[in-house]
């Protein structure tokens, strides 16, 4: 299965999460940290291929990101069957995502 990024919308999300493993990119479009894991997680997809990684915008999507309480941008949670499973706050580099990614 080829790995590719797409943004979706809440509604979206509550459904995705209980197919398969999901990396969801909560992120808002003037954060500076946001663009740059943006190009970290285009240089992920090319590693993996059990993972779907998705964009959520933060500021278009206020009721999912109060349901996950996420309170800032970016974070990124792993979830599993229906499950969060990790969260990350913050800028990331590719080795400890790659290391959420594989230890789950």
């Amino acid at each position: 299965m080829t790995v590719t990024i797409r943004e979706i919308t809440g509604g979206e999300l509550d459904q995705l999460i209980t197919q398969r493993k999901v990396l969801v990119d909560f992120y808002s479009k003037a954060c500076g940290p946001c663009k740059m894991l943006s190009f970290v997680l285009k240089d992920i997809v090319k590693e993996i291929d059990d993972t779907e990684i998705v964009m959520l915008d933060y500021d278009a999507n206020k009721d999912t990101v109060e349901k996950y309480s996420v309170a800032g941008y970016p974070t990124l949670i792993l979830f599993k069957n229906g499950h969060e499973i990790e969260r990350m706050k913050g800028l990331q580099q590719k080795p400890a995502i790659l290391r959420m990614l594989q230890t789950q």
